[in-house]
C-alpha cells in the first residue's frame, strides 16, 4: 500500500509541476502549484514527517499561494500577445541555469545520507526542528525566502501590461 501511495503522490506532484510551467492562465498555474504542494505534503507524510507536511501546507499552500493569487487577481493578468525574448534575457537565463547546475553538482558531492539509528525512534520534536532550522539550515532557508521574493516580483513583472503604442512615439 505504501508503494501505491508513493507512486500516486509522485505522479500527482510531477504532473502538477509540469502543468504549473505549461499553463497559460496564471490562476490555473497557481492552482496547480497548490496541488503540487499537496502532493509533496503527502510524500512528507509517507516519510513520517507529519510536522513538515503540516508546515508546508500551512505556510506555502495557505499563505504563499494565497499571496500569489491575490497578486494575480490584483494585476488582472489577461493573456496578451507574447513578445520574443531579448538576447540579454536568454543570456541571463543561461547564466542562472549554469549557476544552479554548478550549485547542485557541488552540493551533491558533499551530501552524504546517514541512516537513522536502527535501535529505536529518532528524537523528533519542534525544538529539534527549530534548532536545526536556525543553525544548520539557516542559509538554505534564507535562500528559499529570497527565491520566493524573486518569484513574487516575477509575477508582478510578467503580469504588467505594456502599451505597444508607447514605444512607437
Amino acid at each position: 500500500m505504501a508503494d501505491f501511495l508513493f507512486y500516486t503522490f509522485t505522479l500527482l506532484t510531477l504532473a502538477c509541476a509540469l502543468l504549473v510551467v505549461m499553463s497559460k492562465n496564471a490562476v490555473n498555474a497557481a492552482m496547480f502549484l497548490l496541488l503540487c504542494l499537496v502532493g509533496v505534503a503527502g510524500l512528507f507524510v509517507l516519510l513520517d514527517a507529519a510536522l513538515l507536511a503540516f508546515v508546508l501546507l500551512l505556510v506555502y499552500a495557505g499563505a504563499v499561494v494565497a499571496l500569489f493569487l491575490f497578486i494575480i487577481m490584483l494585476l488582472d493578468t489577461t493573456p496578451g500577445a507574447m513578445k520574443p525574448f531579448k538576447a540579454t534575457t536568454i543570456a541571463a537565463s543561461a547564466f542562472g541555469a549554469g549557476l544552479l547546475l554548478l550549485g547542485v553538482l557541488s552540493l551533491s558531492d558533499r551530501a552524504k545520507f546517514v541512516a537513522a539509528p536502527s535501535g529505536g525512534l529518532v528524537n523528533v520534536s519542534l525544538k529539534a526542528y527549530a534548532e536545526q532550522l536556525f543553525t544548520t539550515y539557516l542559509l538554505p532557508v534564507q535562500v528559499v525566502g529570497f527565491l520566493l521574493l524573486i518569484a513574487m516580483l516575477g509575477v508582478i513583472v510578467l503580469s504588467k501590461k505594456f502599451d505597444v503604442t508607447e514605444g512607437a512615439k
